[in-house]
């Protein structure tokens, strides 16, 4: 199966083709620049797996949480893409595509919104745990399930989560995604989940939204 995978979310914006359970090419672009590299990104993708719109038959989006930004763009790139070729749509979170290819009992991942603002999943075995806000307000909601004694496998956390952590007393272990970048993961693990009813079934999960301005009032 020929698959191209699309993430704007877990920072810059990343294309990938997977074909028979591996990756054919790649693209990762640095900063919030999908709007100006993303199509280019997914054109480049394409050419360079020797794949044509007409082969792809999925298209699989990460569909957060993460950058408001790049995140919306990724999401109305592959929902646009999806319609024009008539090809099916998998939407995968953030918290999957980080943990892909990796084997864990407990682990806690986070994912960066805006500046200071985390969202995190904390999984352990069969329990699940998810919170969203500001890392101090989200780590003391997670803080008692963090608390056992052993190292706490942590992905994609920056240093000031790891910073945060760390003055709880709470003892991590820092582990590197198994597949970078997000697209890849997208791309490999699209092939064995099940695509969107239909394109607008699939909606962006920004974590907790952008801070609103009120205009003032003259």
């Amino acid at each position: 199966m020929n698959v191209l995978g699309i993430d704007g979310a877990l920072g810059g914006f990343s294309a990938a083709v997977a074909a028979g359970g591996s990756i054919r090419s790649k693209r990762s672009e640095p900063g919030n620049v999908a709007l100006e590299a993303g199509l280019s990104a997914i054109a480049a993708v394409l050419d360079d797996a020797g794949v044509s719109a007409s082969q792809i038959e999925r298209i699989a989006v990460g569909c957060g949480p993460g950058g408001f930004t790049g995140l919306r763009i990724a999401i109305s790139y592959a929902k646009s893409l999806a319609q024009a070729w008539r090809t099916p749509l998998v939407a995968i979170d953030s918290f999957d595509l980080l943990e892909y290819g990796g084997s864990f009992d407990r682990v806690l991942t986070v994912v960066v919104g805006r500046t200071g603002v985390i969202s995190a999943r904390l999984r352990n075995g069969g329990r699940i745990e998810r919170a969203s806000g500001w890392i101090a307000d989200v780590l003391g909601e997670l803080e008692g399930a963090l608390r056992p004694s052993t190292p706490l496998a942590v992905l994609g956390a920056p240093e000031d989560v790891l910073s945060a952590l760390a003055e709880r007393g709470i003892v991590v272990s820092p582990v590197t995604p198994s597949i970078a970048p997000a697209a890849c993961a997208a791309a490999l693990a699209a092939a064995a989940l099940k695509p969107a009813a239909s394109v607008h079934a699939v909606r962006a999960d920004y974590g907790e939204l952008p801070a609103a301005r009120v205009p003032r009032l003259k």
